[in-house]
């Protein structure tokens, strides 16, 4: 596979990086991101095809493309049924609590579900402080993204991850530097909390009190739905129904899991009542249909990047856990995560040690009695699943929801810094100091 066969996959994610910054209205349009897909993953198609690499095609968009796109369509159906209401005292210790639940919500629902869930809530509770900018910016750090480690639910980039093979339970694996991450950023923000809350004026602090509601929960039926999706990913696979994974299973077979999660979503269009969801969370259907139209160019255009990584890994220079770990991160930060921990996966797959351990089960070197998970060594993998989650979080543009709780925040009049203001008002000087600290303890 030649190089040139990237620049597809390089542009598409270059515009989804400076699209919604150099041309907002327009990027805006679901019909243009779909054109822009289609521009790009159309000659890429017929490339391959004329390659005799048809296959690659297929599996990339029919076992990669079509359950991811279901996963999450169940996540934000299910979770857009569920709203939480209220408005209490606007405390750190409150404010803490808020934030270290939707960091554990963000791996059983999704960073996206658990940010949709909290963000309007925290907004209101916090409506009669007068500073609360700093609530937001850790909200997306933890909420938005580094919660959603411990489970293929969490974040998308770990789904892809756990198709190549990693097993649902194996991502609890990386629960202590979940954990570390998660006490530091909730350590700081509750310090920074505390300081804005004594330059409060006391009217503030009153009328907090006043106009405080206990919380409500409603479509309290959706945690039954969401549940069945964690079983789903959990138990309905290859490793507990070996008949899945046999090459001339039928389709419905091979489809099996995705088949559950939309009885599941429909289940849950049907119990929850349309206040709820339409009226209460606002819901609309433009989020997901913008994924789909941005993935669906994402992964045909991705199909040869990862045939020419794999086949190229060994004279990339990228050898190292921290090299993986860092460059990971750093695209993770720019570009969306999700393809760039494929495309870092494919890399690893590539590696000397990895063929060898594929084709002969010999493995020397550096990861000389290390275990193999989805064909890579464990400490890479953990590299990639860590970069691509916690760095995310870096810029506006890391990960789908620091966009949608962004703007929700400028909804609710918060004055929220620019994109470049966030990485120099924040996620340099308070987050990058944490994931260093990540690298240098656990890998």
């Amino acid at each position: 596979m030649p190089a040139w066969a990237m620049i597809p996959f390089g542009i598409m994610l270059l515009a989804i990086a400076i699209g919604p910054i150099i041309a907002p209205e327009k990027w805006e349009s679901n019909l243009n991101k779909l054109i822009v897909s289609a521009i790009l993953g159309v000659p890429v198609a017929i490339y391959m095809i004329v390659k005799g690499l048809g296959h690659s095609l297929v599996d990339t968009v029919f076992f990669d493309y079509v359950p991811f796109i279901i996963l999450l369509l169940a996540l934000f159906v299910i979770t857009g049924g569920i709203h939480l209401s209220g408005d209490i005292k606007a405390k750190p210790i409150v404010n803490t609590l808020f934030l270290a639940i939707g960091f554990v919500l963000a791996s059983l629902m999704g960073t996206t579900g658990a940010a949709m869930l909290l963000i309007r809530p925290v907004l209101a509770t916090n409506a009669q402080r007068q500073h609360k900018m700093h609530t937001v910016l850790f909200f997306i750090a933890l909420v938005a993204n580094c919660g959603g480690l411990m489970t293929p639910l969490g974040d998308p980039p770990l789904f892809m991850l756990f198709l190549r093979g990693a097993s649902f339970s194996w991502f609890a694996s990386m629960w202590a530097p979940w954990l570390f991450t998660g006490v530091v950023l909730l350590l700081l923000y509750f310090l920074a909390d505390t300081y804005y809350y004594r330059k409060e004026e006391w009217t503030a602090h009153s009328a907090d009190a006043r106009e405080a509601k206990s919380l409500q929960l409603t479509g309290k039926v959706n945690f039954i739905w969401l549940a069945g999706i964690v079983a789903s990913v959990a138990f309905i696979n290859a490793g507990f129904i070996p008949a899945m994974g046999e090459e001339n299973a039928p389709l419905y077979m091979k489809y099996l899991r995705e088949i559950a999660m939309v009885i599941l979503m429909v289940l849950s269009l049907v119990t929850t009542p349309k206040k709820v969801r339409y009226e209460d969370n606002k819901y609309t259907w433009t989020p997901i249909l913008e994924v789909a139209a941005l993935f669906i160019g994402i992964f045909v255009t991705m199909a040869p990047a990862l045939i020419f990584l794999k086949q190229n890994a060994g004279s990339l220079g990228l050898s190292q856990v921290w090299q993986f770990y860092y460059s990971t991160g750093l695209l993770s930060s720019f570009l969306d995560n999700t393809p760039t921990a494929v495309a870092f996966h494919s890399m690893a797959c590539g590696l000397p040690e990895a063929v060898n351990a594929a084709t002969a089960g010999v493995v020397d070197g550096m990861f000389e009695g290390t275990m193999f998970v989805a064909g890579i060594p464990e400490l890479l993998l953990k590299a990639i699943c860590i970069g691509a989650v916690f760095f995310g979080s870096m810029t506006y543009i890391g990960n789908g929801p620091n966009f949608m709780v962004k703007a929700i925040a400028e909804e609710n009049k918060i004055d929220m810094p620019s994109f470049f203001g966030y990485m120099f008002k924040f996620s340099l000087i308070v987050l990058l100091p944490v994931y260093i600290l990540v690298q240098l303890i656990f890998l």
